[in-house]
């Protein structure tokens, strides 16, 4: 199914994007909007993003599964892309905002082309201001971060260094009186510096998604929609334990049964998409 480019009025979208300095005049969108009054929150990190960024922002990202949170990204290599990818795993709404026009012929970048045809086969949108046949220019990345905020309840800084230009996205976090949530990272990581700057200027540092649930005013005892309403209680002892990742061993170790038991219900529950397996490490899905 192709999805139509639509040009949207100022009620399509959350009113927030129009309470910062410089609201957009026009806005194009592919796909499909979130609702307006769910929780919308934009993710932003580094191009150059390490093996701990990436992982940690599945980890988060997968944590928000079943909750109604939007995420929104700029479409871009690294982070964004990474971010794009976990919502769509974990099956959450998902806008992409490029630094470009709409048009497949001129959407950028083009290696994420599969990806941004992804998020509106999948329910997602594309989002933005420019003309749908605008080619990507340097100075559109800067103008389009002011839109990702604006749409947004709260920002997640996931990695960033001192001169990084997602410094520029929190900046505007903080002036247009969005929450920005910071992902601590290594000390010896020149990557991160950036990101701890903006901590100990006051940003909120979270280290799982219960912190970022906290902190978009969900109620963490809401139930769930897409889980399970239930499960066995190997399987709750599973997900109990998975709290936090750890290696397969690990949970061999833990769950105290015979090896083959538990292998056996691993996989029944990775095919189930209860938990998955990233880099070594078993996780809630």
């Amino acid at each position: 199914m192709e999805h139509e480019l639509v040009q949207l009025g100022q009620g399509d979208v959350p009113a927030r994007l129009f309470e910062i300095p410089q609201p957009p005049k026009k806005l194009w969108c592919r796909g499909t909007l979130p609702a307006p009054d769910m929780p919308w929150l934009s993710v932003v990190g580094s191009r150059k993003y390490s093996s701990y960024g990436k992982e940690a922002c599945e980890y988060l990202i997968s944590g928000l599964r079943g909750y109604d949170v939007a995420i929104v990204s700029g479409l871009a290599l690294g982070i964004d892309a990474i971010a794009h990818r976990a919502a769509l795993d974990a099956g959450l709404p998902c806008v992409g905002v490029p630094g470009s026009g709409l048009d497949w012929k001129v959407l950028y970048p083009r290696s994420n082309y599969t990806l941004a045809r992804e998020i509106v086969e999948r329910g997602g949108a594309l989002l933005s201001e420019y003309a749908p046949d605008a080619h990507a220019a340097p100075w559109m990345f800067p103008e389009r971060n002011r839109i990702m905020v604006g749409l947004s309840h709260a920002v997640l800084l996931v990695e960033a260094g001192e001169k990084s230009g997602t410094l520029i996205t929190a900046r505007l976090t903080a002036e247009y009186n969005r929450d920005l949530l910071a992902l601590p990272g290594s000390i010896f990581n020149e990557g991160t510096k950036g990101t701890h700057q903006f901590i100990r200027l006051g940003a909120t540092l979270v280290s799982s998604p219960e912190e970022i649930l906290d902190a978009l005013g969900i109620d963490l005892t809401a139930t769930q929609t897409t889980l399970p309403l239930t499960l066995t209680s190997d399987e709750a002892e599973v997900m109990h334990l998975l709290h936090e990742p750890m290696t397969r061993d690990a949970l061999l170790a833990h769950m105290k049964r015979p090896a083959h038991h538990v292998q056996v219900l691993i996989a029944q529950m990775e095919l189930s998409g209860l938990i998955v397996e990233r880099n070594g490490m078993l996780r809630r899905a």
